[in-house]
């Protein structure tokens, strides 16, 4: 089994929706039997919170559920049961080399290093503009997709 791991700063806004997605896009490719999908904040703050309302509604005009989604802290641990570890932007990244302490295998990535942009995906908690942030976590959830398609075990 291929597992992906989310990341923003606190697991409520951008992770979950592109947990939420890419689960999505997973299932309809027939491929849920062999790619995992988790999210987890890099920063304490929000631990145990669900997602924020806004990027559940979101979520729902496209027909996606986060019901039962609570935010957790990513850990050391993640690094190991995780194949790849995807980051919604660069303080991300930093954050969570912080929490690891090193890539050795090359797991860190941004969203958008799946997409021709290499940005990092819009934060809306600070604009309010989830329509960005949707299209940003989609384009780069459609990237990846494409790059685990290619490298998924066929058998999980």
């Amino acid at each position: 089994m291929y597992k992906i791991l989310f990341v923003c700063h606190g697991n409520i806004c951008r992770s979950p929706m592109a947990e939420f997605v890419m689960k999505h896009m997973v299932k309809q490719a027939g491929m849920s039997d062999k790619v995992y999908v988790e999210s987890a904040a890099t920063s304490t703050e929000e631990i145990g919170n669900p997602v924020y309302p806004p990027a559940r509604r979101k979520l729902a005009e496209h027909g996606l559920s986060a019901a039962g989604k609570t935010a957790r802290q990513m850990t050391r641990a993640d690094y190991d049961r995780f194949n790849l570890i995807v980051c919604m932007d660069d303080w991300n990244i930093r954050n969570a080399m912080r929490i690891i302490g090193s890539d050795p295998q090359h797991k860190l990535c941004k969203l958008m290093d799946f997409t021709v942009r290499h940005d990092n995906v819009a934060d809306p908690w600070y604009t309010g503009d989830f329509e960005t942030t949707w299209t940003d976590v989609e384009e780069g959830c459609k990237g990846l997709l494409a790059v685990v398609s290619k490298q998924s075990p066929a058998t999980p």
